[in-house]
């Protein structure tokens, strides 16, 4: 029973064939290609082509294209279902990474990376949207903490692989690069064989959604991807052209956030679904403020390591922006609806690389300040999140409330 040949509701099917372990195994079968792409990359892009802050910032941009255009995916979906847009993309994905090694010009880089990119953000899209509409709302944010887990155990598998291969077999970065690739094409066609096709709960709106009412859900996801880009570009950037290190070195740090995200990830999520939604994000903002800060002016090799390890600690908590849509969303949203997120997600995401890429030129801290500044106007706006969101209740104006009145 495959694929192929089986066509099963989500409650159907438990144990290791319910569609909660396929979103896991799909994760993992997901960093396999890309932790050891973005492992690499920057390595790749300076020792291999003589990448600058200018071009990284382009390849970075052109990584993003197809993430802003994420919202096609709903037209893609007229012509296949959600299931199968999902292991189509994670074949782009693969292919995109096994074939990266063999291009080694800035114009072959770019054409890898938008190839892989459109495997890698496609596939988000519909894990995001297959998980709101496969998982029961009581516990989506403890399943979506465990399905990061898995994803961070393929993590740990290629950043081990990745350390002890690189210093002992002094291997290519072509062979590297084709290894990973052909790792994630192997586990999708697994998928294949082993799963049914899971049915959607609710017949999904085939054209785009954009509501008034869950504007502060696009507000979120906007500023979550304007920060991420901090992140994702330029912390891992400083750790190579300002601290030196080496592939190995980056696959070690790479290690370290897998472990915290294996270890963590699941309790987190378990902490979303006791404490809420505004509370988790308020955390995490925080606590972003505070690192990004500290990236500003880090002039030591140990502190930036830690910094970028626990910068990554709070990804995890972003799992409060989807379980807070998946409360306010009609059903019949969600596919559609993710679709946009990610367009929206990624609008900051197609310039910031090289505009920030520029002001890197001529200074690193302001790169990082910004990203403080970003993580602020976050706060603010999680603190609209109602402790107990759910249609018709999307946003709570506390500081429009009276203040209660002593009694006489």
């Amino acid at each position: 029973m495959t694929y192929f040949t089986q066509n099963a509701h989500p409650d159907e099917i438990k144990g290791w064939r319910s569609p909660a372990v396929l979103l896991m195994i799909m994760a993992g079968a997901m960093q396999l290609s890309f932790a050891a792409w973005w492992n690499l990359m920057n390595n790749f892009a300076v020792q291999e082509l003589d990448f600058t802050g200018r071009e990284i910032g382009i390849q970075q941009s052109i990584r993003e294209i197809p993430g802003f255009l994420s919202f096609l995916a709903i037209y893609l979906l007229l012509l296949m279902r959600e299931q199968t847009l999902a292991y189509l993309s994670l074949l782009l994905l693969g292919v995109g990474v096994a074939i990266t090694g063999y291009f080694p010009t800035a114009m072959g880089f770019y054409i890898t990376t938008l190839i892989m990119s459109i495997g890698f953000h496609y596939y988000e899209t519909m894990a995001q949207s297959l998980s709101l509409q496969w998982l029961p709302k009581a516990t989506a944010a403890a399943s979506m903490g465990k399905i990061i887990s898995v994803g961070a155990f393929g993590q740990l598998i290629v950043y081990f692989l990745v350390v002890v291969a690189w210093a002992a077999f002094d291997l290519s970065f072509a062979t590297v690069f084709a290894i990973a690739g052909g790792l994630t094409l192997v586990v999708l066609a697994f998928l294949m064989m082993a799963y049914p096709h899971f049915r959607e709960g609710v017949p999904q709106h085939k054209k785009l959604i954009l509501k008034k009412r869950y504007w502060l859900y696009y507000a979120l996801t906007f500023m979550a991807g304007a920060r991420r880009q901090i992140f994702t570009v330029f912390a891992g950037f400083l750790m190579v052209e300002r601290f030196g290190y080496e592939v190995h070195e980056v696959g070690m740090l790479f290690f370290l956030n897998g472990v915290f995200n294996l270890v963590l990830a699941p309790g987190i999520g378990k902490l979303i679904v006791r404490f809420g939604e505004r509370k988790a994000l308020i955390l995490e903002y925080i606590g972003l403020a505070g690192v990004f800060v500290t990236y500003a002016f880090v002039t030591n090799a140990t502190l930036a390591a830690a910094l970028y390890v626990i910068d990554h600690a709070f990804f995890a908590i972003a799992i409060a922006i989807k379980t807070y849509f998946q409360k306010i969303a009609d059903p019949a949203d969600i596919a559609p609806t993710a679709g946009v997120a990610f367009t929206i997600n990624h609008i900051a995401a197609v310039f910031i690389p090289a505009l920030f890429g520029l002001i890197w030129l001529v200074s690193p801290a302001a790169v990082f300040l910004a990203g403080a500044g970003m993580a602020v106007v976050s706060l603010a706006l999680s603190s609209l999140i109602p402790s107990n969101p759910e249609e018709g209740r999307e946003v709570d104006f506390w500081f429009r409330k009276p203040a209660a009145q002593p009694a006489e």
